[in-house]
């Protein structure tokens, strides 16, 4: 640790406060730096990471807060450190050069770039002799050999310019069923039906691959999706990557088993799961789903949710610098705590003398029983079970929280707050819980208030008061879909018209007039080494799949044709990639779905909307949108008007004969 601090002391991002005192003459990415870099001719590197990455914290330790190592960087470079949280732009570009030069990626991830920013070499964790001798390497060929640099940057700056680039379809696609047979034979192959997800490790939820699975299994009537989605979301549920005591998942396990956590809490994760655990318990009313929605949201509520009424970013994977040290459990302490019920809840939270982690003695608590099948073992009533383990999940909250938490990084992000909010309108439907309404509804006008633009745009990034980043696409498809939500939830149109607008916006300054797809940077944000497109889906979906989606949604609202006809243009021009690696083009995936099987407009009217679509939302209707309100503006609803409540089903422009009760309805709609 250095007295005087660096550059970075003035930084909004809580990774990058966490290098301030590094004896390493770090900066922000910035003119200041960059401009430093042009006039010295000094090569620049660029390294970026987030505040909850256990690899990065590592490489600080060891590299960055060494003296030796950084007299090393401050002698040759001009150092730059990057949060990829706060700036995607930034790090999408280098990873992609990082990949381009050596097949993987990942954080913290370090790039050497020439003066002018094109990258010539990198990678991802470097021990401290490998990264001096790395560094002195590089900084010898720019003095001794810079043509050979160069030739590299324009080599590397090629293959970024060109990759993802996206072909206009020719012509009108009419899709079927077996267009959706081919994407999911093959995906089949990897599903994992011993343990749930994909026969690989480590594993991640991938919440929008099984969001899709969930969709194709129903509307397909496909029994292996169907068994595969519902198996995966009980064994994420029982297994360790799930905080057991606290609510919520961690962002992957390291193992093929949902056993051992990376023990990181990231914001994007969770709204997108309490989504799609909501969605999987309309589906199959499993108890153990709901139960997964209602401790997230809690966890969301205690953990997560700034003054403002917006969402943090996410809670570190170490405490007192050892991972995973505030969540495991050593037996003496859980009987400690427990008392009189450990002897009944020690095997049914997995806990051992020995331990069921490394070498520590210390246990990850997870879940290998039925909680019914488990309470009749023991010879007690399912009631008086689960009443005990609620308790026992209390006590250890309590005791839990008195030990030293893991850092929080306590930036709030437009993107990931959308998704959340998607989150909780949609579970405030499934479970028909005001509340989690109430903190959707909130945080969207948090997000109008505090992250609004003068220009009509909206920033990325809010902390300590202040917004500083304009958005990037993500910021909009995803807030553009959660104000989609919330009407869904509440009929107020107002989000209809916010995300219309919105909608213009994006069109105005993200258009590319070579592609179909958006840029994923404004017009007149800064200027990169390249402008780049994000078009497959990965732990987060596309902003171009999102923002398809949401054009699709919003031409059947207002009837605007040209929001449609842009939305298949996006969709006609990815359709033959996604067969042939279907879980990274997953959301592209549901949106094939709806073009398959339509899309179902309910339009309620009348004095009787709120309750009969609550009598909506207890069926499964996974390609729908509802319309409802006696004062509105909307196309479909304008000839409508009644003070009878009646119920419209639409699709693909036709409307069937208004009914009065969802079950006359659904008759349409099966």
């Amino acid at each position: 640790m250095h007295d005087i601090p660096n550059q970075l002391i003035n930084a909004s991002s809580p990774y990058l406060l966490q290098h301030a005192y590094n004896p390493v003459q770090w900066y922000e990415w910035g003119e200041e730096a960059l401009k430093k870099a042009r006039e010295e001719q000094k090569l620049i590197l660029v390294s970026i990471g987030y505040s909850a990455c256990h690899w990065c914290h590592v490489m600080e330790r060891e590299s960055f807060e060494d003296n030796e190592v950084a007299e090393v960087m401050n002698r040759h470079y001009v150092c730059i450190k990057v949060d990829r949280e706060e700036r995607p732009d930034i790090d999408q570009i280098y990873m992609l050069a990082i990949q381009l030069m050596t097949g993987s990626g990942g954080w913290p991830l370090n790039c050497i770039c020439l003066p002018d920013e094109r990258p010539i070499y990198g990678g991802t964790y470097f021990r401290k002799t490998d990264w001096i001798s790395l560094l002195l390497s590089v900084a010898k060929m720019w003095k001794e050999e810079p043509e050979k640099a160069l030739q590299y940057a324009d080599r590397l700056t090629e293959g970024i310019r060109a990759a993802e680039t996206i072909i206009p379809a020719a012509g009108r696609t009419e899709y079927s069923r077996r267009h959706l047979e081919d994407i999911v034979g093959p995906w089949k192959r990897y599903f994992d039906i011993s343990a749930g997800g994909y026969n690989r490790a480590p594993k991640f939820p991938l919440p929008n691959n099984w969001q899709f699975m969930l969709r194709y299994s129903y509307l397909m009537k496909d029994d292996a999706t169907h068994v595969a989605s519902l198996f995966t979301l009980e064994k994420m549920a029982m297994g360790g990557i799930y905080d057991h005591v606290g609510g919520g998942f961690a962002r992957y396990s390291v193992d093929g088993q949902w056993h051992v956590p990376h023990f990181e809490k990231m914001l994007y994760d969770n709204g997108q799961l309490i989504s799609l655990y909501a969605e999987a318990y309309q589906y199959s009313y499993l108890p153990l789903f709901r139960e997964i929605v209602m401790e997230t949201v809690d966890w969301l509520k205690r953990e997560m949710t700034s003054p403002e009424g917006l969402f943090y970013s996410a809670l570190d994977a170490d405490s007192e610098g050892i991972e995973g040290k505030f969540y495991v459990w050593d037996k003496d302490e859980f009987d400690a705590v427990l008392g009189t019920d450990a002897d009944l809840l020690r095997d049914y939270f997995h806990i051992t003398s020995e331990g069921n982690w490394e070498e520590e003695q210390v246990n990850i608590l997870l879940r290998k029983f039925d909680p019914i099948e488990y309470a009749e073992v023991k010879g007690l009533d399912t009631f008086e079970f689960q009443e005990k383990v609620k308790l026992a999940k209390y006590k250890m909250l309590a005791h839990r929280s008195k030990r030293i938490r893991p850092a929080l990084d306590d930036k709030c992000l437009t993107a990931w707050n959308a998704m959340t909010i998607r989150g909780l309108a949609d579970s405030s439907q499934v479970f028909n819980e005001r509340s989690y309404y109430e903190l959707a509804r909130g945080a969207a006008k948090a997000i109008f208030e505090r992250l609004s633009m003068p220009d009509g745009g909206l920033y990325r990034n809010f902390k300590n008061g202040k917004a500083t980043i304009p958005g990037f696409l993500d910021d909009y498809a995803f807030f553009i879909d959660a104000l989609i939500a919330l009407y869904q939830a509440d009929f107020e149109e107002v989000w209809l018209q916010e995300a219309k607008r919105l909608t213009d916006y994006v069109l105005d300054h993200f258009e590319d007039t070579d592609s179909p797809m958006l840029f994923y940077t404004a017009v007149n944000g800064e200027a990169l080494i390249a402008r780049k497109h994000e078009v497959m889906d990965n732990v987060i979906p596309s902003s171009n799949s999102v923002m398809s989606q949401n054009l699709q949604k919003l031409g059947l609202l207002f009837d605007e044709p040209h929001y449609t006809e842009k939305a298949s243009a996006m969709l006609a021009a990815v359709e033959p990639q996604i067969k042939t690696y279907g879980s990274a083009y997953s959301n592209w995936a549901v949106q094939l779905l709806d073009e398959v099987f339509g899309i179902n407009e309910i339009a309620i009217t009348g004095e009787d909307v709120l309750r009969l679509k609550q009598e909506f939302n207890r069926v499964y209707i996974p390609n729908k949108i509802f319309l409802g309100g006696t004062n509105t503006g909307l196309p479909l609803l304008k000839d409508k008007q009644s003070m009878q409540t009646k119920i419209y089903i639409c699709q693909n422009k036709t409307c069937q004969l208004p009914v009065t009760t969802v079950d006359e309805a659904l008759q349409f709609i099966n």
